[in-house]
C-alpha cells in the first residue's frame, strides 16, 4: 500500500557485465577466478541495496563501485592506460524512472567515477563533465579524490607497452594498425529493476589502450553505452566509436518500446548485427520492467552475471558456458 493505493511489487533483478573482449589465452586461472569472485561480490552488494527497499539508481551504483574497486576490470583502479602513460576514466548513469542522467570523462583522481556521474546528475543542472572541472566537482561534493598512481597496475601497463611496440612496427612497415579486442575489454556496467519496477542502468570505464588526444568512448554517453527508461534498461562494452554512431543502448530500447520487439531480438539485433555489420564487435546487458534479460556478445567472452530476490550470484565468463536465466 503506497499513499491509499494498492501496488503490486515487482521482483527485484540485478545484472551486470564486466567487458566483452575477455580471451582465454590472456587470461590466468587466478585471474578467471579473482574476475569471478569479484563479478559475484558486486552482485551481493547490489542485491543488498535491493533488499533493503532501495531504488534501482543505488543497486547500481553499489556494483559498479565494487567493481571499479577490482583491479580485474578496465574500470577504476585496474583501467588501461592512454599512450602517454596516464589513466582516463569515464562513466554515466541513468535512472529509467525520471530520465535523468549524469556522466564524467576524462576524470583521472576520482577514485568511484559511477559516484561522480552520479553526482552530477543529482547536484547539478548538467548531464557530463569532464576532465579537471569534473575532478573539482567531485571534490567539491565530498567524493574521494586518489592520486593517479591508485589506478595503475602492472598488467595494464605492460598492455600498453606491448600496444606501443605494435605501433611503432606498423608505422615502420607503413600499415594499418589493427585493434585487438583487449585493447577495450573490461569495461563494467549494472542494470536494476527495483521492488517498484523502476529501471537504471551505469557504465564505467577506463576506455581504449593507448588511446590519444582525450579521445572518449561510449561509455559516458548516454545513448550510446548506457541508457534506461520505463521499459528497459542497457549498458555496453565494445568498440566505442560504433555504438557512438549506432546510439547502440537506444536503438535497443527503442526496438522495445516503438516496435515491440522483445528484448532478447533487440538486444542481439543490434550487438550481433548492426555493431558487427558496420565493422565494431562487442557485447551488452539488457533488462526489461517485465524482469527479461539478454546477454549479447560476439567476443569470445564477457564477464557477466545476475542476481535475483533469493541472492543467488550467476556469473559466467566464456561463450557456451552456461548462464541460468530469471
Amino acid at each position: 500500500m503506497r499513499d491509499g493505493v494498492l501496488v503490486a511489487l515487482h521482483q527485484p533483478l540485478l545484472v551486470i557485465h564486466g567487458g566483452a573482449g575477455v580471451e582465454r589465452a590472456g587470461l590466468s586461472a587466478e585471474e578467471e577466478a579473482a574476475a569471478r569472485a569479484a563479478l559475484a561480490d558486486a552482485l551481493r552488494a547490489g542485491h543488498r541495496a535491493l533488499m533493503d527497499g532501495k531504488p534501482a539508481l543505488d543497486a547500481v551504483t553499489a556494483a559498479i563501485t565494487v567493481l571499479e574497486d577490482a583491479p580485474q576490470f578496465n574500470a577504476g583502479r585496474g583501467a588501461v592506460f592512454t599512450h602517454d602513460g596516464r589513466n582516463e576514466l569515464d562513466a554515466s548513469l541513468m535512472d529509467g524512472r525520471s530520465g535523468r542522467a549524469g556522466a564524467v570523462a576524462g576524470v583521472g583522481r576520482v577514485r568511484n567515477p559511477i559516484l561522480a556521474a552520479r553526482a552530477v546528475m543529482e547536484r547539478s543542472p548538467h548531464v557530463m563533465m569532464v576532465g579537471a572541472g569534473a575532478e573539482t566537482f567531485a571534490g567539491e561534493q565530498g567524493l574521494e579524490l586518489v592520486d593517479p598512481a591508485y589506478f595503475r597496475t602492472d598488467k595494464r601497463w605492460q598492455q600498453l607497452q606491448r600496444a606501443l611496440e605494435e605501433e611503432a612496427r606498423a608505422a615502420e612497415a607503413q600499415a594499418v594498425l589493427e585493434l585487438p579486442a583487449t585493447a577495450w575489454f573490461g569495461t563494467v556496467g549494472a542494470l536494476a529493476l527495483d521492488a517498484d519496477g523502476h529501471l537504471a542502468a551505469g557504465t564505467s570505464t577506463g576506455g581504449m589502450t593507448n588511446k590519444r588526444y582525450g579521445r572518449v568512448g561510449d561509455s559516458p554517453v548516454i545513448g550510446a553505452g548506457t541508457w534506461a527508461d520505463a521499459r528497459c534498461a542497457v549498458s555496453g562494452t565494445g568498440w566505442g566509436e560504433y555504438y557512438i554512431r549506432a546510439a547502440a543502448a537506444h536503438d535497443i530500447c527503442a526496438r522495445v518500446r516503438y516496435r515491440g520487439d522483445r528484448l532478447q531480438r533487440a538486444a542481439d539485433d543490434v550487438i550481433n548485427a548492426a555493431i558487427p555489420a558496420a565493422g565494431g564487435d562487442g557485447g551488452a546487458i539488457a533488462l526489461g520492467a517485465d524482469g527479461s534479460v539478454a546477454f549479447p556478445f560476439n567476443t569470445e567472452g564477457m564477464y557477466r552475471g545476475w542476481i535475483g530476490a533469493d541472492g543467488v550470484p550467476h556469473v559466467a565468463v566464456f561463450r557456451g558456458e552456461e548462464l541460468a536465466e530469471p
